[in-house]
């Protein structure tokens, strides 16, 4: 890598230093790929692109084909064109499954479908994927630096779909829905477990059983929730809750 590095860096002194405009047709794939690396870096993404898509369709199969198609998804990244990007990257983990830039090109896929990922309010289509890649990357280069990164990612994306169901479990609470509302706050506590919403949802999901008087489910409910939960900051009220249960249902039979 830091040989391609050198003869690059070496190819692209030479290109830059020839005054006025530059006729690519007569390049070498490396001379090509030191011009359009050296538009990248320029931050001339648009121009950049279109010459590693050249390079791409002028030497497919070089030795610089991998590196081409690496950056042209960097590019179309930077230009902040995600679905693209991602096809990009894509393509050269697909297509190049030997390529030193594959790991990078894994993360920098989940990385695209990452900065799609919309607030939580709206459709989590890309959400999911995000997860899924960034998931995929960290399964196959458990050693890589970015691992960290991912696991991070991954976090905080799950906590927005766990939000997007914790709410929509509110919302059918407040229409009196009770059937959807116990599912929702059940699989944010089941699918989501990990989250700080999967206190929260047990928590409710106690206090909407307790209004419709379904005491012995809350009473389990609330068992459970103190095992699992004996440091959350709703510990003392459960507690409150099941005490005051158990006395309604001793007192009932």
């Amino acid at each position: 890598m830091l040989k391609k590095l050198l003869v690059f860096g070496f190819l692209g002194l030479i290109i830059t230093s020839c005054s006025g405009s530059l006729d690519t047709t007569n390049l070498s794939a490396e001379e090509r790929l030191a011009h359009s690396k050296k538009l990248y870096d320029n931050e001339d993404y648009e121009e950049a692109a279109k010459e590693f898509e050249a390079l791409l369709l002028q030497f497919p199969g070089s030795a610089v084909s991998d590196d081409a198609q690496f950056y042209l998804g960097m590019t179309r990244y930077k230009r902040g064109e995600y679905i693209i990007g991602a096809y990009e990257f894509s393509k050269l983990i697909k297509g190049m499954p030997t390529s030193e830039f594959v790991p990078e090109a894994q993360y920098m896929l989940a990385e695209c479908y990452y900065q799609l990922s919309p607030d939580y309010s709206l459709d989590q289509k890309y959400t999911k994927k995000a997860i899924e890649e960034f998931q995929v990357f960290i399964d196959f280069f458990p050693l890589d630096s970015k691992v960290a990164e991912a696991e991070k990612k991954i976090d905080e994306l799950n906590d927005k779909l766990a939000r997007k169901e914790f709410d929509t479990a509110r919302i059918y609470e407040k229409m009196e829905y009770t059937k959807a509302a116990l599912k929702y706050y059940d699989n944010v506590m089941e699918i989501y477990h990990d989250t700080k919403y999967a206190p929260l949802a047990h928590y409710n999901k106690i206090n909407l059983l307790v209004s419709k008087n379904r005491n012995q489910e809350a009473l389990e409910a609330a068992n459970a929730f103190l095992q699992k939960y004996p440091n959350d900051s709703n510990f003392s009220s459960v507690e409150k809750i099941k005490a005051s249960l158990e006395s309604k249902i001793s007192a009932s039979n």
